[in-house]
Formats: structure tokens, sequence, C-alpha cells
């Protein structure tokens, strides 16, 4: 038996009694692992759990991948359907991502679309009808179903406290279909250049607490989901209360990120005290037809964003991983359950400075407005010497090129701005189509 079979066996085995395991320092080379209920797992400082980057170690298990139930790979740090779970300490979980980006980098500049290896196509006879599945840009397509670095799937009272989480092979820290989370001081670090690697990824959770966390990651920051199109619809499981606070996010695609897998709705969420330096885009809120799920009751609350792309996104015509035209038309489409909504947000107190692109955005859809969105004792900030292309601010199709870099403005009902500021550009406000006031 090989030192890393026999090291993650013994692991488990500790791990398999629950009550209170200490990993002292040490690097351990390790396969997936499991984490079952009523466990305190204890990190030291200077200990190290490395994982294999051989995807046949990754058996497949039925999870969420990128919004929507399948067969995936095995996460590499598993807490599944358990309850009493802390994890912490000063110690490290490294996904060892390196190998599992430059195969995700190869299959893109080689265009393949289809399952080639063995392993991918084990899964696509997993997964029948998985063409039609959508997507986010990860590789759905070619069925190779990176694992999370750390999940948390279908349980409850979990804390995660004080470790370092770092080159995850896909998404960082995903829980999902789980209530009762607490993450703190806990520091997610992945190069700005690893593909979808998104730091906390909350989807279909409630009562979730992320407090005083670090993020430098490789795609969104701390993002909330909630399952994507019609099969999420129908699970109907929101990711509702939620608190973010005093956490920072570094070189990340979004700061706090809704979406855009929102297909359940997202709800009762409040984000305040945190800082977003050099992230493509502070706040973030993306869906688009197709997408679905209600998105309300959202504040932001002093934030401090610098050296951003667009400091503050609300884009309703998100286009990563979507090919079809038809969903991004500028004409009013027959409203569906696939239509996403967005009303009663609140952005206050924030500071963006030296914006890149714009000051920001905000559209919806001419068929479903954004309602009642308040930004108020806002100081927006676009660079004097802002070069980076305008439309780049949110990542959309269809939509026309603005006219300066300004507050762009479209498909809103009642919208008060009260005591903004727009500086850096020529034309601070732009109130393009379909807008009132409250």
């Amino acid at each position: 038996m090989s030192d890393l079979a026999t090291t993650t066996k013994n692991l488990q085995a500790m791990l398999d009694k629950a009550g209170v395991v200490t990993i002292p320092a040490g690097e351990y080379f390790i396969g997936p692992i499991e984490v079952r209920s009523n466990t305190t797992l204890i990190l030291e400082k200077g200990a190290v759990l490395k994982f294999s980057s051989d995807p046949a170690l990754y058996e497949p298990v039925f999870s969420r991948w990128e919004g929507v139930k399948c067969y995936c790979m095995h996460p590499c740090f598993f807490i599944n359907n358990a309850h009493d779970v802390v994890i912490k300490g000063e110690g490290i979980i490294d996904g060892n991502g390196e190998a599992w980006w430059k195969e995700v980098r190869r299959k893109k500049s080689v265009g393949q679309s289809a399952p080639e290896s063995e392993i991918e196509k084990k899964f696509a006879s997993l997964n029948p009808g998985y063409e039609t599945q959508p997507g986010g840009g990860g590789g759905r397509p070619c069925q190779f179903l990176r694992p999370a670095l750390f999940q948390i799937k279908d349980s409850s009272n979990v804390t995660v406290e004080g470790i370092t989480v770092q080159n995850s092979p896909f998404w960082t820290i995903h829980p999902v279909f789980s209530q009762d989370l607490v993450i703190k001081n806990v520091t997610v670090k992945n190069p700005y250049d690893s593909p979808n690697t998104d730091g906390i990824d909350i989807e279909s959770c409630s009562r979730v607490k992320v407090i005083d966390c670090n993020v430098f990651v490789g795609d969104d920051g701390i993002a909330l989901k909630s399952g994507s199109g019609p099969e999420g619809i129908k699970d109907n499981v929101p990711t509702t209360d939620i608190l973010i606070k005093g956490c920072r996010v570094v070189k990340a695609h979004g700061g706090a990120v809704i979406g855009s897998e929102t297909a359940a709705g997202i709800n009762n969420v409040v984000v305040e005290d945190c800082v977003f330096d050099d992230t493509d885009r502070g706040i973030r809120i993306k869906s688009r037809r197709g997408r679905g799920g209600a998105l309300h009751d959202l504040v932001f609350r002093n934030l401090t964003m610098r050296r951003n792309i667009c400091p503050l996104v609300v884009n309703m015509f998100y286009k990563c991983g979507c090919n079809d035209d038809s969903l991004f038309s500028l004409e009013k489409q027959e409203v569906t359950a696939e239509t996403p909504s967005l009303y009663n947000v609140v952005v206050e107190g924030c500071i963006a400075e030296d914006s890149k692109a714009s000051a920001g955005m905000i559209v919806g859809l001419p068929e479903m407005p954004v309602k009642n969105l308040t930004v108020k004792d806002c100081n927006l900030a676009v660079a004097l010497d802002a070069d980076v292309d305008v439309n780049t601010s949110g990542m959309y199709r269809g939509l026309p090129t603005p006219e300066s870099r300004g507050l762009r403005l479209r498909y809103i009902e009642a919208l008060k701005l009260e005591n903004v500021k727009v500086s850096g550009t020529d034309k601070e406000i732009l109130i393009e189509d379909s807008v009132t006031f409250a």
C-alpha cells in the first residue's frame, strides 16, 4: 500500500471514530476524505493536508456541480450528511490544484467540447442529458467535473474557523443544502489565473455567517447561489438569512456576489463592513433569462471598494456559459418561472475609489425591471486615467455600449438615489431606458 493510501486510510479511520482529532505540524499527502457527525478536527499550526491530483481517486458522488445535481468527482474534503462538526486551527487544507488547472487550460486551448478520457466518459454515462444542462463555463460539456476542495452538503451546525484553504481544483469552500453554518477567520487562497476557483460559494443554504474572512481567488470571492435552470426551480431550496461581515476579498472576479445560479431565489442577505481590493467587480448581482429565481431583501452596507473594474454591478444580461442570443434581446419577453426578478435592494455607505471601467451599472430586464432599489450615501469614483473598456463592466451581452463611464441605469422601477456622488467621468448618471424614480 502506498504512503498516500496508508495516510488517507489512517486519517479516515481517525475521523470515523468522531470526537476530537488533532493533526500536528507536518505535511500529509492524502486522497479524498469525509468527516462524520460530532467531530472536531483541529489542524495545528504547520499542519498541511495536501490532496492528490490523480482524478482516478475521486470516485463519483451525487452532488451539485455549477448549480446542477449530477454525479461529479468526490470533493477533496467532504462533510456530508453530518451535524455538529467543527474544523479549526491554524493549519492548511491544500487542493494541489496546479495539475487540475493545467488540464482545464489544455482542454480549452484545443477546443475540447465532449468527453474524451475514460473518466470523462464514465461521468457522461452517469449523467444522461448532460449536454443540455446549464453551466457556468467550468467544463460540463467535457464532463471533466473537478472536485470542490471543501464541500459541506446536507449538513447542519458546522463551524469552520481559523484555517487556510488553498489551491483548489474547482470551487473552494462550497456549502450546499445545509443550515446553521459559521465560517470565521478563514483564509482562502488561489492564484488569480486559476480557472473557476471561487472562494466561498453558499448554495441553497440557510442561516450562514461568514465573518472576518480573507479571500484571494481566481473567480468570485464570496458568492450566493441557489441552483440553475428548471431543475433548481423545481428543487425550490433558496439561499436565505446570510450575513457576510468584516471580510476582505482581493483580486477576484467579484467581491460579494449574488448568482448567477439563482433558480430557487436568494433573500434576506446582509453584506457589511467589507473591503474589496483589486477585484473585477465589488458588489455583483448577476442572472439572466432561463436562470429564474426571486432575489430580494439584499443589503450592502459600509463597503470599501478600491481599484475595481466596476464597483457596483446589477446585471440581468449575464453572458457567461450561454451562447443563445435569444436570451439577450432588448425586447420584452414572456415572463415565466425561468425569468429572474430582483427587488428590495439597499446599497448604502459604500465607497469606490479608482474604478477602472465605470462607476457602476444597474440593468434589469425589460419585462422584469429591478424594483425598489435604493443607493444612498455612496461615493463612486472612476480613476482619472481609466482605460479599461467600459463594456467589461458587467460581462453582459445584448446591451449597447454606454455613453460614458458613469452609473448606468436601465429597466428599473422605484429607484432611489440619495446623496450619491459619481466622479471622474463626464456624464455621471446614464439613464438609458425605462427608469422610474420613487
